[in-house]
């Protein structure tokens, strides 16, 4: 595929919230602390296994949606379809939207065709941010260590969109969620990460909060437009195989792609 290389109404699962905690953020997981072993052995890009420790931080329970998605353009000219800064994507942004306007029937559905710098302002504008390729990643394992879903070592039909078993996006909470709460880890749309996508990352990978393309995350956030490096995407989609939705598959986008199964989500940290 081109740029990627290789329930209508919510219900959401119970957070589970760690002793000490007494902040829960409406439509979010908090997903505990903690070191688990990231990457896989099945394949050259997956490798090394390496232990990564991460901070605690919130994420959202499912991939941003049509519905939402269109309050920050409407609160936002400068990111609508008709408005949006060449530069900051292919020319493909919003294409199943009229105007303001995403397809009927579609509210509950995850957003596509948006560019990694518009979900990077749309994070920016809810006061969250995109996740780290590692993070997601421990939150999709749901900590299962060495499986290769987010529920366990096997898929069917049942749990994700996938190869093509629908045709089309799914809206988000159709699917079971995992122990933290999320759904869609697996299939669906791929997910932006803020990382640079770098295929030796992992040998050279900090310890502590790991992220590809910067030192600390704020100044990747803080000088956004102006990154043209390929960017990290995960969770495989509605048309990709069951290896592309394994937990521990990375693949990469150039920044200003859009495409029909690319979509997002986005965390918060748990402290300021």
């Amino acid at each position: 595929m081109m740029g990627i290389v290789y329930v209508s109404t919510v219900v959401y699962a119970p957070v589970v919230v760690p002793e000490g905690e007494d902040t829960v953020f409406e439509g979010m997981g908090l997903i505990p602390g903690g070191e688990f072993k990231m990457g896989s052995n099945n394949t050259s890009t997956k490798q090394p296994v390496h232990i990564v420790h991460l901070d605690a931080f919130y994420m959202d329970q499912h991939e941003v949606t049509n519905a939402e998605y269109k309050a920050f353009v409407l609160a936002s000219p400068e990111w609508q379809k008709e408005r949006i800064d060449r530069g900051l994507h292919e020319g493909t942004y919003l294409e199943d939207w009229n105007g303001n306007s995403y397809p009927e029937g579609k509210a509950d559905h995850p957003v596509i065709w948006v560019s990694w710098y518009a979900v990077l302002a749309y994070a920016e504008w809810t006061g969250k941010r995109l996740p780290t390729e590692a993070e997601w990643e421990f939150a999709a394992r749901d900590g299962l260590a060495n499986q290769n879903y987010p529920w366990g070592s096997s898929i069917d039909v049942s749990r994700a969109n996938y190869n093509e078993n629908v045709g089309s996006t799914t809206a988000v909470g159709t699917y079971p969620a995992n122990n933290y709460g999320l759904y869609d880890m697996a299939g669906n749309v791929w997910e932006w990460c803020l990382d640079q996508y770098q295929s030796d990352f992992y040998r050279n990978s900090p310890h502590r909060n790991p992220i590809a393309g910067a030192t600390h995350i704020q100044d990747m956030i803080d000088d956004f437009k102006n990154v043209h490096t390929p960017r990290v995407v995960r969770g495989g989609s509605l048309c990709t195989e069951h290896q592309s939705v394994e937990v521990s598959t990375p693949a990469e986008s150039p920044p200003r792609y859009a495409d029909f199964d690319l979509g997002f989500r986005c965390v918060k940290d748990t402290k300021p």
